[in-house]
């Protein structure tokens, strides 16, 4: 049994024999040597390999950088599954069927083995530079944004020119001649995560979805074996953190193409961690695999125009576009988080329509949407449409909150760094665990609740924070992360250590963190239950919530790091203030409540009407007596304002039945023009209040509460808006013939006369105008938006939105360039040479967001882009920051 890491010479061994074994399986090759003259070695794996260079394919590339060993040790290990597998395990069977696999266990042969031999932390090919240094870092070494190097004794120096070193030539040469590579993966160490390629323009590409996609599925995958998560990070603007990569060429020819960091180490423990980055990962490279095909030519069209046509608290209807004359149906998938996978646990509907309407949402929460195509006959998929995100409306007695620390309200605290830490606030990064430079550091959020009312009740709260970097997160499976709440009146001074470290906390949240579930580049959150949201009621009082963010405070011996690096959207290395930290609200507030009585009461039988009267039942020769009540709406406050929230009838009756039969009463919200019998009879009927009672029921108690659900609700706000009474009636039900049986739920002027009760609360039902006069126009290299505001008293701000795929119909479609009270922004951080589309949106303090206003950006000009050179990341954030 192999116990230790394959040596560059054990690799071709292994790969010579696999090819004497299975030779209409696996074909090897070598497409370059090295500057030390070693063969650089690939694999094509496929059914019947003869007719592999016509299939769609993977290609795999591992340890560009010598000493992370796990690409090559992985590419070994997952050769073996294949070959082992493929004649029983169908998965197995098909993936190589329908696709190949190109496989280069090691493409830097001269570093790995001088890594292994000498110098375990090199990390550069062998070239000699001439100048008594060697080595090229290979990864900066390909022809997508290539930079120059001057330093040569530079772990990233990139080479003289691009595609100088005979690694990068080898494997550009043989990409160039292979059109059907559609993915590529390119494996490294370290960090637990995914970085996917981009094109530098800070904007979402049409494949986009597809990379976020496959990384997520990939990494369903590898929960599904250990449990544990990788992040998903492209990376956020306007940083260009990589120049000359693999991964950028790749995408630049037409592939999907990511870099896989595995472990938290270059050279973890074989046998046991690994082992686990090992087995994780083979299921995710196979499903990589079988997503080839479906990049091909042979895949259907990408489904067009994905968006939003209605949006209601508890469903959303979608829409898109297609042609009607492929034979496909398509598959939607739905999750509560970006970069989330689509799998059969997430698949929301299979249809052959056009449009779909989910149902059974929660109000006022975001969800997102993913839609292919699937070819009925060949079983392959096509590209993913852009991810649609959206958010529901809020239920009609809910208001939201969104809310941020200010930067002088957030920032971390250090244990060896008490003379430095007020400078931690509002600057770069919240640094939380621990580690030998900082020693113990606690994360400070102070959220404002002045926006919230006194008499708030909370229905949903949730914390969130983007984690940007975990390469110094060091230590498998070690420590986990979690957030308590703290008493401001216990914290007077936040940027002090020993007061946040030392103070009892309210409360802890209920849900921690493991380190390996804390993935970069996808947010973290912590949902508040029932208690939670209690105590956060209880804060809005000092007008502040304040929150300490806790990692491990002791590291193993031998260890150095275990700290996690969170963004707070300032400072310069902060993505800006799409990633704040955010305390997110959904809540109501305590009704008012107001006592109707009945302006009219009436007791109708077939030849007459009874004024004053309240009976029900059946007259003396059986025929059905009708109750009518009439309740004024001119009491509650303005209808455009109103909302009611519950409302329930109280009835009392002053005798009961003197039958054994089964005879019933029933109350009815009716709409009601005549009184007499036959109108009354042929009524329109709206809905039935609560449950009826029976005869037995009035014997028991004398007083009946009839609550009204959510429908007949909203027609009594109607009415209130029609400026109309309340109408009702009273009925009885029989299963068998009665006679002479009237219930008399007294009269108009009795104590015990009917009632209305209606709790309501006061909040703004309708959204403000849309915003005027909505336009574009190039300044300082930017796209200046302008706008007019809608004036109304209940103006709060407008919101404005970029996508560049369709016009955004919600604020949430898209990327956030901008909210508050000015007719005017600039998109920052787009590339004004690309079209795409703004909308804006005005919004009240619910809130509640008007239609939009919408425009179709696309310059006529070349708009030079000036991007920010961050050549110091590394040394200025203390830890390596990008491994790739």
């Amino acid at each position: 049994m192999k116990r230790q890491y394959a040596s560059y010479q054990e690799t071709i061994d292994i790969l010579t024999q696999a090819q004497q074994q299975y030779p209409n399986l696996i074909r090897v090759q070598s497409i370059g040597e090295t500057w030390e003259g070693r063969p650089i070695m690939l694999a094509t794996i496929s059914q019947d390999v003869t007719f592999a260079d016509l299939k769609p394919a993977l290609l795999y590339t591992g340890s560009i950088h010598a000493r992370e060993w796990i690409g090559n040790e992985l590419a070994l290990r997952f050769i073996q599954y294949l070959l082992k597998n493929h004649e029983f395990n169908p998965r197995v069977l098909s993936a190589l069927t329908r696709n190949t696999l190109y496989i280069v266990p090691c493409l830097n042969p001269d570093g790995f083995e001088f890594s292994r031999n000498h110098f375990s932390f090199w990390r550069k090919n062998r070239r000699d530079n001439g100048d008594g240094t060697y080595g090229v870092d290979l990864n900066r070494n390909f022809g997508i944004r290539f930079k120059k190097g001057t330093n040569t004794g530079s772990n990233t120096y990139s080479g003289p020119h691009a595609f100088s070193e005979p690694e990068t030539k080898a494997i550009k040469d043989f990409v160039d001649k292979r059109g059907n590579i559609t993915i590529a993966l390119d494996y490294h160490s370290q960090g637990n995560v995914f970085f996917p390629a981009h094109k530098f323009n800070h904007e979402n590409e049409i494949d986009g979805t597809d990379l976020n996609r496959l990384c997520a599925n990939m990494n369903h995958e590898i929960e599904k074996v250990t449990s544990r998560r990788y992040g998903i990070h492209r990376g956020k603007p306007p940083f260009n953190l990589i120049n000359g990569s693999g991964r950028e060429y790749y995408y630049s020819r037409g592939i999907l193409a990511t870099v896989v960091e595995v472990g938290t180490r270059n050279i973890p423990d074989y046998m046991q961690v690994m082992s686990q980055s090992i087995d994780e990962n083979i299921p995710a490279i196979l499903r990589a695999l079988e997503e080839a095909i479906n990049y091909s030519p042979v895949a259907p069209k990408r489904v067009e125009n994905f968006t939003m046509k209605d949006v209601e608290p508890f469903s959303v209807t979608l829409q898109w576009e297609y042609d009607a004359s492929q034979d496909v149906v398509f598959e939607i998938y739905r999750s509560e988080q970006p970069k989330a996978h689509c799998s059969q646990d997430n698949l929301v509907a299979v249809t052959r329509s056009l449009l779909f309407t989910d149902v059974q949402l929660r109000s006022g929460h975001t969800y997102y949407y993913n839609i292919r195509a699937l070819n009925r006959l060949s079983k392959v998929y096509s590209a993913f449409s852009p991810e649609l995100s959206l958010k529901t409306l809020l239920s009609p007695d809910e208001f939201s909150r969104r809310l941020f620390p200010s930067p002088s309200q957030v920032g971390y605290v250090g244990q060896l760094t008490k003379d430095r830490n007020r400078e931690h606030f509002g600057h770069n990064s919240l640094f939380i665990g621990i580690n030998q430079t900082r020693g113990i550091c606690h994360g400070v959020l102070a959220f404002s609740l002045e926006s919230l009312p006194e008499n708030a009740v909370i229905k949903s709260a949730k914390l969130q924070l983007y984690p940007m970097n975990r390469v110094s997160c060091k230590i498998e499976k070690y420590g986990e992360w979690v957030v308590s709440m703290l008493e401001p009146t216990q914290t007077p001074d936040i940027m002090d250590f020993e007061s946040i470290h030392n103070v009892r906390p309210l409360h802890t949240l209920g849900h921690a963190i493991e380190s390996d579930k804390l993935t970069q580049g996808i947010w973290s959150e912590w949902k508040f239950n029932q208690h939670e949201r209690e105590l956060l009621k209880e804060q809005v009082g000092n007008k502040q919530v304040v929150f300490r963010v806790s990692g491990p405070d002791t590291l193993p011996i031998g260890n150095d790091s275990q700290i996690m690096q969170f963004d707070i959207g300032y400072g310069k290395f902060g993505g800006g203030i799409h990633y704040r930290p955010c305390l997110d609200v959904i809540y109501t507030k305590q009704p008012d409540t107001i006592e109707l009585e009945p302006i009219a009461l009436n007791t109708i039988f077939e030849d007459e009407v009874v004024e004053g009267q309240l009976k029900s039942g059946f007259d003396q020769s059986g025929q059905v007596v009708y109750g009518q009540m009439e309740f004024s709406s001119s009491l509650l406050p303005a209808p455009e304002e109103t909302v009611i929230t519950d409302a329930y009838l109280v009835l009392q009756n002053k005798n009961s039945l003197n039958t054994t039969q089964d005879t019933r009463f029933t109350i009815e919200l009716a709409e009601l023009r005549d009184l007499d019998f036959s109108s009354v009879k042929g009524r329109q009927k709206i809905e039935y209040i609560g449950y009826e009672v029976s005869n037995e029921m009035l014997k028991k108690d004398k007083l009946h509460h009839f609550a009204f659900d959510r429908l007949c609700k909203s027609e009594l706000e109607r009415f209130h808006a029609e400026d109309k009474s309340f109408y009702f009636i009273v009925r009885a039900t029989r299963s068998s013939y009665e006679k002479s049986a009237l219930i008399d739920w007294h009269d108009q002027g009795d104590e015990k006369r009917a009632r209305l009760v209606l709790n309501y609360i006061t909040r703004r039902r309708q959204p403000l105008a849309t915003p005027g006069n909505f336009t574009s126009v190039i300044e300082d290299g930017m796209v200046k938006l302008t706008w007019e505001n809608p004036e109304h008293k209940d103006f709060v701000g407008c919101y404005v939105v970029r996508n560049r795929f369709h016009p955004p119909r919600s604020p949430f479609d898209g990327v956030k360039l901008y909210g508050g009270k000015d007719e005017y922004t600039y998109d920052n951080f787009g590339n004004p040479n690309i079209p795409k589309y703004y909308s804006v949106f005005s919004y009240d303090n619910v809130p509640n967001y008007s239609t939009p206003a919408c425009l179709y950006f696309s310059s006529e000009e070349v708009v030079p882009i000036h991007e920010e050179e961050m050549d110091e990341v590394i040394g200025l954030q203390e830890d390596e920051q990008l491994d790739a």
